[in-house]
Protein backbone atom coordinates (compact mmCIF):
# COMPACT_ATOMS: atom_id res chain seq x y z
CA UNK A 1 0.00 0.00 0.00
CA UNK A 2 0.96 3.62 -0.54
CA UNK A 3 -0.29 6.23 1.92
CA UNK A 4 -0.66 9.94 1.30
CA UNK A 5 1.40 12.28 3.43
CA UNK A 6 -0.71 13.43 6.44
CA UNK A 7 1.53 16.49 6.75
CA UNK A 8 0.22 18.10 3.56
CA UNK A 9 -2.76 20.40 4.07
CA UNK A 10 -5.08 18.47 1.73
CA UNK A 11 -4.31 15.10 3.31
CA UNK A 12 -4.52 16.45 6.85
CA UNK A 13 -7.97 17.91 6.23
CA UNK A 14 -9.13 14.75 4.46
CA UNK A 15 -8.04 12.51 7.34
CA UNK A 16 -9.05 14.68 10.30
CA UNK A 17 -11.57 17.20 9.00
CA UNK A 18 -13.94 15.38 6.67
CA UNK A 19 -17.50 14.23 7.42
CA UNK A 20 -16.25 10.70 8.20
CA UNK A 21 -13.47 11.87 10.53
CA UNK A 22 -15.26 12.58 13.81
CA UNK A 23 -14.13 9.46 15.69
CA UNK A 24 -10.63 9.85 14.26
CA UNK A 25 -10.41 13.44 15.42
CA UNK A 26 -11.74 12.59 18.89
CA UNK A 27 -9.04 9.94 19.34
CA UNK A 28 -6.36 12.25 17.94
CA UNK A 29 -7.28 15.14 20.26
CA UNK A 30 -7.65 12.93 23.33
CA UNK A 31 -4.18 11.54 22.63
CA UNK A 32 -2.36 14.84 22.08
CA UNK A 33 -4.25 17.16 24.44
CA UNK A 34 -5.56 14.88 27.21
CA UNK A 35 -2.77 12.26 27.47
CA UNK A 36 -4.93 9.53 25.98
CA UNK A 37 -7.77 9.91 28.46
CA UNK A 38 -11.29 9.76 26.93
CA UNK A 39 -11.99 13.37 27.95
CA UNK A 40 -13.65 14.26 24.64
CA UNK A 41 -16.74 12.15 24.09
CA UNK A 42 -18.26 14.11 21.24
CA UNK A 43 -17.49 17.03 18.94
CA UNK A 44 -18.69 18.81 15.85
CA UNK A 45 -16.33 19.48 12.96
CA UNK A 46 -17.08 22.97 11.68
CA UNK A 47 -15.91 25.33 8.96
CA UNK A 48 -12.24 26.07 9.77
CA UNK A 49 -12.10 29.39 7.94
CA UNK A 50 -12.52 32.59 9.93
CA UNK A 51 -13.40 35.48 7.62
CA UNK A 52 -12.85 38.92 9.13
CA UNK A 53 -15.84 40.40 10.92
CA UNK A 54 -14.24 43.84 10.91
CA UNK A 55 -12.87 45.62 7.88
CA UNK A 56 -9.11 45.48 7.72
CA UNK A 57 -8.64 42.28 9.73
CA UNK A 58 -6.88 39.35 8.14
CA UNK A 59 -8.60 36.19 6.96
CA UNK A 60 -7.69 33.12 8.98
CA UNK A 61 -7.40 29.73 7.31
CA UNK A 62 -7.05 26.78 9.65
CA UNK A 63 -6.73 23.10 8.75
CA UNK A 64 -9.42 21.76 11.08
CA UNK A 65 -11.78 23.37 13.58
CA UNK A 66 -14.04 21.55 16.03
CA UNK A 67 -16.48 22.39 18.78
CA UNK A 68 -16.52 20.07 21.78
CA UNK A 69 -19.70 19.11 23.62
CA UNK A 70 -18.93 21.62 26.42
CA UNK A 71 -18.54 24.44 23.87
CA UNK A 72 -14.74 24.50 23.85
CA UNK A 73 -13.34 25.37 20.43
CA UNK A 74 -10.34 23.47 19.13
CA UNK A 75 -8.39 24.77 16.15
CA UNK A 76 -5.82 22.47 14.58
CA UNK A 77 -3.05 23.41 12.20
CA UNK A 78 -0.38 21.29 10.53
CA UNK A 79 2.64 23.44 9.58
CA UNK A 80 5.45 22.05 7.46
CA UNK A 81 7.49 25.20 6.77
CA UNK A 82 8.96 27.38 9.48
CA UNK A 83 7.80 30.69 8.05
CA UNK A 84 8.55 34.10 9.52
CA UNK A 85 6.51 35.05 12.62
CA UNK A 86 4.76 31.67 12.70
CA UNK A 87 4.49 31.80 16.51
CA UNK A 88 2.67 35.12 16.27
CA UNK A 89 0.30 33.62 13.70
CA UNK A 90 -0.63 30.80 16.08
CA UNK A 91 -1.39 33.31 18.84
CA UNK A 92 -3.34 35.54 16.45
CA UNK A 93 -5.52 32.67 15.23
CA UNK A 94 -6.27 31.57 18.79
CA UNK A 95 -7.08 35.08 19.96
CA UNK A 96 -9.26 35.76 16.92
CA UNK A 97 -11.16 32.51 17.39
CA UNK A 98 -11.73 33.41 21.05
CA UNK A 99 -12.85 37.00 20.44
CA UNK A 100 -15.12 36.30 17.48
CA UNK A 101 -17.38 33.96 19.42
CA UNK A 102 -19.46 36.95 20.51
CA UNK A 103 -21.92 38.97 18.52
CA UNK A 104 -22.69 42.61 19.35
CA UNK A 105 -24.15 43.14 22.85
CA UNK A 106 -23.42 39.59 24.02
CA UNK A 107 -21.83 39.20 27.46
CA UNK A 108 -18.30 37.95 28.06
CA UNK A 109 -19.71 35.12 30.17
CA UNK A 110 -20.67 33.40 26.92
CA UNK A 111 -17.05 33.02 25.84
CA UNK A 112 -15.84 29.42 25.71
CA UNK A 113 -12.22 28.25 25.98
CA UNK A 114 -10.09 27.88 22.86
CA UNK A 115 -7.42 25.23 22.39
CA UNK A 116 -4.95 25.75 19.54
CA UNK A 117 -3.24 22.49 18.61
CA UNK A 118 -0.29 23.06 16.28
CA UNK A 119 1.71 20.23 14.74
CA UNK A 120 5.02 21.33 13.23
CA UNK A 121 7.45 19.51 10.97
CA UNK A 122 10.25 21.62 12.42
CA UNK A 123 11.55 22.40 15.90
CA UNK A 124 10.11 25.48 17.59
CA UNK A 125 11.51 25.27 21.10
CA UNK A 126 15.24 24.58 21.26
CA UNK A 127 15.27 24.71 25.06
CA UNK A 128 13.38 21.42 25.52
CA UNK A 129 13.58 17.90 24.13
CA UNK A 130 9.89 17.26 24.80
CA UNK A 131 7.87 16.84 21.62
CA UNK A 132 4.60 18.03 23.18
CA UNK A 133 4.54 21.48 24.83
CA UNK A 134 1.60 23.31 26.39
CA UNK A 135 1.28 27.01 27.16
CA UNK A 136 -1.30 28.74 29.36
CA UNK A 137 -1.42 32.09 31.17
CA UNK A 138 0.46 31.94 34.48
CA UNK A 139 1.72 34.48 37.01
CA UNK A 140 5.43 35.04 36.44
CA UNK A 141 6.75 34.83 40.02
CA UNK A 142 4.35 32.45 41.77
CA UNK A 143 3.41 30.33 38.74
CA UNK A 144 -0.32 30.21 39.51
CA UNK A 145 -2.81 30.02 36.67
CA UNK A 146 -4.87 32.97 35.48
CA UNK A 147 -8.48 32.57 36.76
CA UNK A 148 -10.07 32.68 33.28
CA UNK A 149 -7.45 30.61 31.51
CA UNK A 150 -9.37 30.24 28.27
CA UNK A 151 -6.48 30.20 25.77
CA UNK A 152 -4.50 26.98 25.60
CA UNK A 153 -1.66 26.54 23.10
CA UNK A 154 -0.48 22.98 22.45
CA UNK A 155 2.47 22.26 20.16
CA UNK A 156 3.64 18.92 18.77
CA UNK A 157 7.12 19.03 17.20
CA UNK A 158 7.46 16.02 14.91
CA UNK A 159 11.27 16.12 14.43
CA UNK A 160 11.79 15.58 18.17
CA UNK A 161 9.83 12.31 18.07
CA UNK A 162 12.35 9.56 17.26
CA UNK A 163 10.63 6.41 18.57
CA UNK A 164 10.52 3.31 16.36
CA UNK A 165 7.50 1.01 15.93
CA UNK A 166 8.61 -1.31 18.71
CA UNK A 167 8.84 1.63 21.15
CA UNK A 168 5.30 2.95 20.70
CA UNK A 169 3.49 2.81 24.01
CA UNK A 170 0.89 5.53 24.40
CA UNK A 171 -1.93 6.59 22.10
CA UNK A 172 -0.05 9.86 21.53
CA UNK A 173 3.05 7.89 20.44
CA UNK A 174 1.03 6.04 17.83
CA UNK A 175 -0.72 9.10 16.43
CA UNK A 176 2.54 11.06 16.20
CA UNK A 177 4.21 8.07 14.53
CA UNK A 178 1.33 8.03 12.03
CA UNK A 179 1.75 11.73 11.30
CA UNK A 180 5.50 11.47 10.86
CA UNK A 181 5.89 8.15 9.06
CA UNK A 182 2.67 7.17 7.24
CA UNK A 183 4.03 8.37 3.89
CA UNK A 184 6.98 5.98 4.06
CA UNK A 185 5.01 2.90 5.21
CA UNK A 186 3.75 0.13 2.90
CA UNK A 187 1.46 -1.52 5.45
CA UNK A 188 -0.28 -0.66 8.70
CA UNK A 189 1.87 -1.58 11.74
CA UNK A 190 0.17 -4.32 13.74
CA UNK A 191 0.38 -2.45 17.05
CA UNK A 192 -1.41 0.53 15.50
CA UNK A 193 -3.95 -1.39 13.44
CA UNK A 194 -5.61 -2.60 16.63
CA UNK A 195 -6.85 0.95 17.32
CA UNK A 196 -10.02 1.43 15.23
CA UNK A 197 -9.54 5.18 14.72
CA UNK A 198 -5.93 4.80 13.54
CA UNK A 199 -6.98 1.90 11.30
CA UNK A 200 -9.58 4.18 9.71
CA UNK A 201 -7.04 7.00 9.36
CA UNK A 202 -4.78 4.67 7.38
CA UNK A 203 -7.80 3.60 5.36
CA UNK A 204 -8.57 7.21 4.39
CA UNK A 205 -4.89 7.81 3.67
CA UNK A 206 -4.68 4.86 1.29
CA UNK A 207 -3.65 6.41 -2.02
CA UNK A 208 -5.48 3.68 -3.96
CA UNK A 209 -8.76 5.30 -2.95
CA UNK A 210 -7.91 8.64 -4.53
CA UNK A 211 -8.59 9.74 -8.07
CA UNK A 212 -5.71 10.38 -10.46
CA UNK A 213 -6.38 14.13 -10.20
CA UNK A 214 -6.16 13.99 -6.39
CA UNK A 215 -2.89 12.06 -6.53
CA UNK A 216 -1.39 14.51 -9.02
CA UNK A 217 -2.48 17.44 -6.87
CA UNK A 218 -0.91 15.88 -3.78
CA UNK A 219 2.32 15.24 -5.68
CA UNK A 220 2.46 18.91 -6.70
CA UNK A 221 1.87 20.01 -3.11
CA UNK A 222 4.63 17.73 -1.81
CA UNK A 223 7.02 18.94 -4.49
CA UNK A 224 6.26 22.54 -3.57
CA UNK A 225 7.02 21.77 0.08
CA UNK A 226 10.30 20.07 -0.85
CA UNK A 227 11.26 23.04 -3.02
CA UNK A 228 10.49 25.50 -0.22
CA UNK A 229 12.41 23.44 2.33
CA UNK A 230 15.35 23.31 -0.07
CA UNK A 231 15.22 27.07 -0.51
CA UNK A 232 15.24 27.58 3.26
CA UNK A 233 18.20 25.22 3.73
CA UNK A 234 20.11 26.98 0.95
CA UNK A 235 19.42 30.40 2.47
CA UNK A 236 20.66 29.22 5.87
CA UNK A 237 23.82 27.73 4.37
CA UNK A 238 24.53 30.90 2.40
CA UNK A 239 23.96 32.97 5.53
CA UNK A 240 26.44 30.84 7.45
CA UNK A 241 29.01 31.11 4.66
CA UNK A 242 28.48 34.84 4.44
CA UNK A 243 28.92 35.11 8.21
CA UNK A 244 32.17 33.18 8.05
CA UNK A 245 33.43 35.36 5.21
CA UNK A 246 32.41 38.49 7.09
CA UNK A 247 34.15 37.27 10.22
CA UNK A 248 37.33 36.51 8.31
CA UNK A 249 37.27 39.94 6.68
CA UNK A 250 36.86 41.66 10.04
CA UNK A 251 39.81 39.69 11.38
CA UNK A 252 41.90 40.64 8.34
CA UNK A 253 41.06 44.32 8.84
CA UNK A 254 42.07 44.12 12.49
CA UNK A 255 45.46 42.62 11.53
CA UNK A 256 45.95 45.22 8.81
CA UNK A 257 45.38 48.06 11.29
CA UNK A 258 48.24 46.73 13.42
CA UNK A 259 50.60 46.61 10.41
CA UNK A 260 49.90 50.08 9.04
CA UNK A 261 52.86 51.65 10.83
CA UNK A 262 55.26 48.86 9.87
CA UNK A 263 54.58 47.82 6.25
CA UNK A 264 53.54 49.37 2.94
CA UNK A 265 50.07 48.92 1.44
CA UNK A 266 51.02 46.22 -1.06
CA UNK A 267 52.73 44.07 1.55
CA UNK A 268 49.83 44.41 4.00
CA UNK A 269 47.41 43.46 1.23
CA UNK A 270 49.47 40.36 0.43
CA UNK A 271 49.65 39.30 4.07
CA UNK A 272 45.96 39.83 4.94
CA UNK A 273 44.23 39.06 1.65
CA UNK A 274 42.68 42.52 1.51
CA UNK A 275 42.92 44.65 -1.61
CA UNK A 276 45.46 47.48 -1.83
CA UNK A 277 42.51 49.87 -2.03
CA UNK A 278 41.10 48.47 1.24
CA UNK A 279 44.43 49.01 2.96
CA UNK A 280 44.73 52.54 1.63
CA UNK A 281 41.22 53.33 2.94
CA UNK A 282 42.25 52.02 6.35
CA UNK A 283 45.39 54.13 6.29
CA UNK A 284 43.35 57.23 5.35
CA UNK A 285 40.89 56.55 8.14
CA UNK A 286 43.63 56.10 10.74
CA UNK A 287 45.70 59.11 9.68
Amino acid sequence: MIFINPKTDYAFKKIFGSSESKDILISFLNALIYEGNPTIQDLEIINPNLPPKLEGLKDTYLDVKAKLSDGTLVIIEMQVLNVQSFGKRVLYNAAKTYAFQLEAAQGYRLLKPVIALTITDFEMFASTEEWISRFVFKEVNKNFTYPENDLDLVFVELPKFIKGQEELETLADKWIYFMKNARSLTSVPETMDSIPEIHEAFNIANQAKLSREEVEDLDRREQFIHDQQGAIIKAVQEGIEQGIEQGMREKAIAIARQLLSQLDNATIAQVTGLSVEDVQNLRSTNS
